[in-house]
């Protein structure tokens, strides 16, 4: 590959992305909000089960092994 053809394939390669980010399909902001605050729950959700399991694994090892 030339050197000097490299700018002219950075210019192709920045049109390419342009045409194709106008096919994007973006979510409106109220999708945006919904799924922001679903991965948020779901999360809370996840940190909630697993400080459970683990602090009923912590008691037992306790009581029982320690």
């Amino acid at each position: 590959m030339a050197i000097s053809a490299f700018p002219k394939k950075i210019v192709t390669f920045l049109k390419e992305v342009r045409l194709e980010i106008k096919k994007v399909n973006w979510p409106t902001r109220q999708e945006t909000l919904r799924y922001t605050l679903i991965v948020i729950g779901a999360s809370i959700a996840v940190a909630i089960f697993l400080g459970s399991v683990d602090f009923l694994f912590s008691t037992l090892l306790n009581k029982f092994v320690l």
